[in-house]
């Protein structure tokens, strides 16, 4: 029998209403009432401590006796306890170090201090061997029995101190310069500055040798160094520029009744630097030559590195200003002719800090790294033709060199993205011949690795995990990765009965429809798989790092806001580092941008596959540089960005350090440090924002906060503001985080956070 169809029409209306209804019913807004807020802050309070006091040991670290047969560690237990525990490589026995309460009864009763038990924690302890155990309290040396216990004071302090997380090979920062040797080679001459001019002194005779004239008071010679044969001077003449200060004022100092102020010197983009022109003095003929390069502007003059049996040539890096072009630069101290042994150059930006040089003088060779072949790998370069080789070469990137082995012409290095099948962040440890040959993979299994070796290199031990899976520590032989014994193995399953949601990994594509771009999800404990949650992100888009956590974290202030009734989520998004060369050129003289297309499409993404995200409400915050990036998506994706929280925000680029922002901003400074500005853009305003602020604010100064206050006063925009006395760079602390935790529950859950004015001080 057929349906009528008028029938027909309004069954298909009523399933329509109905799968209508039934979407609106599953998807309703979380609308807590003020007691379910109320409850939920009390219970994030609760799980956060619950987590915190669960150990996640992340990062074991051993302490090696001088032979390398045995190393102790301490392992967290739950409820903030403690265990040290014994190891004997050669044998593969691992005991419990000491019986802890033993050991305090014993000092407590030798010494008559108390408190031992939480002295413990941090003090310097060593073994002698597996029964003698020397330790330091109160400036005081102890050596311990461990058969029955007994402490006796001693005088002999002497230990072995092995920092297994130090490096062969200490990377030179280039903002230390150079050091100055004012004695000769030989011993008999000495180096003295009088009247800005280079004096020579006999220190046999004190007979001096004026070796310039040119130099003055306001404009001297400086930074001096000699050939190794004793006969040239390198001297640096310079043009000094001061560095300009910035204030701020101390408004609640106890004692006071006025505010005090705070002066302190502080470069801002753009500010002139002291230049330093180098020179060549001849002593037999007592001639100077100028080097026939410009004058150094950016960073001092550094290092000096000589060919093997050689005191005619030597090389030092030049980086330019505005991080364009970085140069090692072969003098002859005879003519002062130079050549560039490496002369990078780009459109965008050398990342400076990144770059590791290593020079070696046997071999007239240098180990440097660079981002030339569009990601960061490592190069055997000839000192004196130039000649590069490419060590290291694909789609990965080195993230840093630990060490280089001259003698087995080996490095060993850091890289993440190797590994096609895992998180391109990860960060695995490698080592490989000078000739590109012999790669080994020392942590080949998933996760993120953080490694430390014995005092000999025999051994080492890997300690890896994901953001939502514990972490596994293991000792393992160095010669073939094979594991020795397994230290350490947490469980998921403690964290889990607490009711916490561990985070989770998502990806998604990023602006360019081919790049995955990774981040992490955060849920509340309780969430109803019946309404939806509004969003926040932590934002932190500064380019010298990628941030999103790739090691275990079970405890972190974003779960602890998700338990409030939100999904909290953190991103890596274009333009931080870690990725490729494009990856992090987006960045460059475009801070502004941030990474938000990608974020935006990112949790889009997200709320496609969760269901329970409601993406109309997205808050987001930040500090420092977050919070420049957090006040910047209200200003430039209001349609998108509804709330914020910026702490102690660089809101104008012009206003902040001079050399994080000539990084990526370049120099010198042009319109766009102001197109971008969250000062110059504060009128387009349209969302919920909270700014925070230290008034004694060391790193960010404070005025680019209240200079943005100023311009939305001026724009007659509505925003609150939180200025706390006497916090340095800060997220607010304690206070700034229950206050931000407010906002987000005001403007995104639309209820009231619990009234504190009504409860009673502690």
């Amino acid at each position: 029998m057929k349906t009528h169809l008028p029938v027909q029409k309004a069954i298909a209306i009523l399933s329509l209403l109905f799968l209508f209804f039934s979407a609106n019913a599953q998807n309703a807004p979380y609308k807590p009432s003020a007691t379910d807020m109320a409850n939920a802050y009390l219970r994030a309070e609760r799980l956060d401590t619950a987590l915190r006091n669960i150990p996640t040991n992340n990062d074991i670290v051993p302490s090696w006796k001088k032979d390398g047969t045995a190393f102790w560690y301490k392992k967290n237990l739950p409820n903030k306890n403690w265990e040290y525990l014994y190891l004997n490589v050669v044998s593969g026995e691992r005991k419990v170090a000491f019986d802890a309460n033993k050991l305090v009864s014993g000092i407590e009763k030798s010494t008559a201090k108390t408190g031992i038990n939480n002295l413990l924690r941090s003090t310097d302890l060593f073994f002698k061997d597996e029964l003698t155990l020397k330790l330091k309290l109160d400036q005081k040396w102890y050596q311990v029995n461990l058969n029955d216990y007994s402490v006796n004071a001693v005088t002999d302090t002497s230990v072995y101190r092995y920092n297994p997380k130090s490096r062969l090979q200490q990377k030179h920062s280039r903002w230390a310069g150079s050091e100055t040797f004012s004695r000769s080679p030989n011993g008999k001459n000495e180096i003295k500055i009088i009247g800005g001019n280079i004096v020579v002194v006999d220190l046999d005779t004190k007979a001096e040798t004026v070796l310039s004239k040119d130099g003055s008071i306001e404009k001297p010679y400086s930074n001096f160094e000699w050939s190794p044969d004793g006969k040239h001077i390198i001297a640096y003449k310079t043009d000094p520029k001061e560095i300009k200060k910035v204030h701020y004022v101390l408004s609640s100092v106890q004692g006071t009744t006025r505010g005090v102020l705070k002066s302190r010197e502080y470069a801002q983009p753009g500010d002139d630097f002291t230049s330093y022109q180098p020179y060549v003095f001849n002593l037999a003929t007592k001639t100077v030559t100028k080097v026939d390069v410009e004058a150094t502007n950016f960073f001092g003059p550094q290092p000096l590195h000589w060919r093997n049996n050689s005191s005619r040539y030597f090389t030092y890096e030049k980086a330019d200003r505005g991080h364009q072009r970085f140069r090692v630069i072969e003098v002859d101290v005879e003519t002062g002719k130079t050549k560039n042994i490496i002369d990078e150059k780009t459109k965008t930006f050398i990342y400076e800090s990144r770059i590791y040089t290593r020079y070696l003088q046997k071999t007239n060779e240098i180990i440097y790294t660079s981002e030339q072949d569009g990601w960061q790998h490592i190069y055997l370069v000839n000192a004196i033709s130039g000649k590069q080789q490419l060590i290291t070469k694909g789609n990965w990137v080195v993230r840093d060199i630990d060490s280089v082995d001259v003698a087995k012409r080996q490095i060993w290095f850091r890289a993440s993205g190797k590994n096609t099948n895992e998180d391109p962040y990860f960060i695995h440890y490698y080592r490989i011949g000078f000739d590109g040959k012999g790669l080994v993979n020392l942590t080949p299994e998933k996760g993120n690795h953080v490694l430390s070796f014995s005092p000999d290199r025999k051994y080492y031990i890997d300690t890896y995990s994901e953001v939502n899976i514990p972490p596994v520590t293991s000792l393992k032989l160095t010669a073939n990765c094979k594991i020795v014994k397994e230290l350490e193995q947490g469980g998921v399953q403690p964290f889990l009965q607490t009711g916490v949601k561990l985070p989770e990994v998502f990806v998604a594509k990023g602006r360019d429809g081919v790049t995955d771009i990774w981040g992490v999800v955060c849920k509340p404990s309780q969430m109803d798989s019946q309404k939806i949650y509004p969003i926040i992100e932590y934002i932190y888009a500064g380019p010298q790092d990628s941030f999103v956590p790739k090691s275990f974290l079970p405890a972190s202030e974003m779960q602890s806001m998700a338990e409030l009734g939100f999904i909290v989520v953190q991103i890596d998004g274009m333009g931080t580092a870690n990725r490729s060369k494009a990856f992090h050129d987006v960045c460059w003289q475009n801070l502004a941008d941030a990474g938000f297309t990608d974020r935006i499409l990112w949790m889009k993404a997200m709320a496609a596959k969760y269901p329970n995200a409601d993406i109309n409400k997205i808050g987001v915050y930040g500090t420092s540089a977050g919070g420049q990036n957090s006040t910047g998506a209200l200003l430039f994706h209001p349609e998108f960005y509804k709330a914020a929280v910026s702490a102690c925000g660089c809101h104008d680029n012009r206003i902040d350090k001079q050399w994080w922002n000539e990084q990526w901003m370049g120099y010198p400074v042009g319109e766009h440090y102001a197109k971008q500005s969250n000062i110059t853009n504060a009128a387009k305003l349209q969302g919920n924002l909270f700014l925070i602020v230290g008034e004694a604010d060391e790193n960010v100064p404070p005025e680019s906060t209240y200079r943005l206050a100023d311009a939305l006063i001026k724009a007659d925009k509505d925003f609150d503001i939180l200025s706390i006395p006497g916090m340095g760079h800060s997220d607010g602390g304690i206070y700034g985080r229950r206050r931000k935790r407010d906002f987000f529950v005001r403007h995104l859950l639309n209820a009231e956070p619990p009234h504190t004015n009504l409860t009673p001080s502690k």
